[in-house]
């Protein structure tokens, strides 16, 4: 009998002894999940902040380029030119690609047999020469007249 008391005994303390190991191993995994769920959480903040910052900072930018886009002596008027040039660039390749969709009964491209004329610089053809965001097409230039053509 003393061999299977003793057994008992030994089967008692390992039970015992992996009933310790578990309730460990679930306090270390749920101290781990917490510290993960709280990581993740803080990288989430992290996104939210980026994306107001750079919401404001574009709104800002837009505030900005209003207030001195016609001030060719302000200290944003090559930022506001840079801007106004690509708005220009949008505006003539919308029209290209408008032109592609629909295109005239003559052909639209070049023929390299005849010799092509320098192109004029990007001159506003309108009243207000911001171009507008249209949200159909894009950024498309605004002639103050109420139609929908380029400036550029």
């Amino acid at each position: 009998m003393a061999n299977y008391e003793e057994f008992k005994k030994k089967a008692k303390d390992a039970l015992d002894s992996f009933a310790d190991a578990s309730v460990d191993a679930y306090k270390s995994a749920e101290g781990k999940a917490k510290i993960l769920a709280r990581k993740t959480k803080l990288r989430a903040g992290i996104v939210n902040d980026k994306a107001v910052i750079r919401r404001v900072s574009v709104e800002l930018g837009t505030l900005y380029y209003k207030k001195y886009k016609d001030d060719p002596k302000s200290e944003f008027a090559k930022q506001c030119k840079e801007i106004y040039e690509a708005h220009c660039k949008i505006a003539e390749k919308e029209l290209e690609l408008e032109e592609l969709k629909n295109p005239p009964s003559k052909s639209i491209f070049v023929d390299d047999s005849e010799p092509c004329e320098p192109c004029e610089p990007c001159e506003p053809q309108c009243e207000s020469a911001e171009p507008v965001y249209n949200s159909g097409s894009g950024y498309r230039a605004n002639p103050g007249n109420g139609t929908d053509s380029n400036c550029c």
